[in-house]
């Protein structure tokens, strides 16, 4: 759970192509959000608060400490996949499996609110090396955030999980359109992507893919249900936006909202938006969180019975020992799922920790991937 939730409380990827189309995003300026060679590259509230500059503050010069890091080294790939019938422009990052096709599996990553697919960089390098390449990742960027456009003008401003949902699964299934020789995946959603990978799941294991597990990171439904009546106070200790690229990693960071300052380098500047230097900030929110308020309840409501009632096995890693609701606390105690406790973090735990984070996913993965026939699965009815 999130420590602004604590506060509350008290085009198929086997291999992408190496020269991507550039994007026309003159206004962003994000030429350092690149991997290598290729073009462009949720809940997530501040540790502490923080009082919005003035128009009269003297403009902060970048702090270079701060400057962004590309992502090439910590994806093979990133491209625009057109997802048609979802009237999406969808920005994914891949590092694909050393087995090819269903020899394979994907860990399948699906960020939180505000947040983009770059929030698992570090995560993707380290579970490739732990699993010796055995394990790829694909992260995606979700409608309103960092690089997914909508196609045609069409409306993308619905958040509603339903929505949602339905794009993750257009998404995957223009990437791995036959589920025969697709590889076998995993889900891996942080705060708001758990609550997109749960329902998911069941819709592509009808759809004959083959999951091998689910695992939602730091949210628990009756937590959130309960805190979102002071999410708008609480988001008033967000800066309204920033002066540089440098000043928003150095915040995140120097605000606990992001522990780990590589990490943050490579994520935060897909997740705001060059303006113009004319404002009071050069830099705003790609996605203000403020905006997505309508859809907050859609996201968390059910979240316990549907993940344990998900036909896969399940995983619910916190960050630090948040209370359970009801359900999951009866679902413990039954067997229902694996929980592990990661000290020492923040609600961005895959960002934090993206190491312990990787060893605690390849560790599931082996166990309920890797099991002789006939042996019951982590987690599985």
């Amino acid at each position: 759970m999130s420590d602004l939730l604590r506060s509350a409380m008290s085009a198929r990827l086997a291999k992408l192509p190496a020269d991507l189309p550039p994007h026309n995003d003159e206004e962003d300026e994000e030429e350092t959000d690149s991997l290598g060679p290729l073009p462009g590259s949720g809940m997530g509230p501040p540790a502490m608060p923080f009082t919005s500059p003035q128009s009269s503050k003297a403009k902060k010069l970048p702090n270079l400490a701060f400057a962004p890091i590309s992502a090439g080294s910590f994806f093979n790939d990133a491209a625009q996949v057109a997802v048609q019938a979802r009237s999406l422009d969808c920005r994914v990052y891949y590092t694909p499996p050393k087995f090819a096709d269903r020899e394979g599996t994907v860990m399948v990553c699906h960020h939180g609110a505000g947040y983009s697919g770059l929030s698992f960089a570090c995560f993707a390098k380290e579970v490739g090396e732990l699993s010796g390449g055995e394990c790829g990742v694909l992260a995606i960027d979700a409608r309103r955030h960092g690089k997914t456009t909508a196609m045609d003008a069409v409306d993308d401003s619905d958040l509603s999980i339903g929505v949602l949902v339905e794009d993750l699964v257009g998404v995957l299934q223009t990437v791995f359109p036959d589920p025969a020789v697709a590889p076998t995946l995993v889900f891996v959603g942080h705060s708001m992507g758990g609550a997109v990978v749960v329902r998911a799941c069941p819709i592509l294991i009808k759809e004959k893919y083959r999951v091998a597990g689910v695992a939602v990171l730091d949210v628990v439904e009756g937590s959130a249900i309960e805190a979102l009546p002071h999410m708008h106070s609480l988001l008033n200790a967000r800066p309204d936006g920033f002066d540089s690229v440098e000043e928003a990693i150095e915040w995140h960071v120097s605000t606990n909202t992001i522990r780990n300052s590589t990490s943050a380098r490579i994520s935060i500047p897909s997740i705001i938006v060059y303006q113009s230097e004319g404002r009071v900030h050069a830099y705003r929110w790609r996605t203000p969180l403020r905006s997505t308020a309508e859809y907050w309840s859609s996201w968390f409501t059910s979240l316990s019975s549907t993940f344990l009632s998900t036909p896969a096995a399940r995983l619910l890693v916190l960050a630090g020992a948040d209370r359970l609701d009801r359900e999951l606390m009866i679902g413990q105690m039954q067997g229902k799922f694996q929980m592990v406790v990661v000290p020492g973090v923040g609600h961005m735990l895959h960002e934090d920790d993206p190491t312990r984070l990787a060893q605690i996913l390849v560790e599931f993965w082996k166990r309920n991937e890797r099991v002789t026939m006939g042996v019951k699965k982590v987690g599985e009815l």
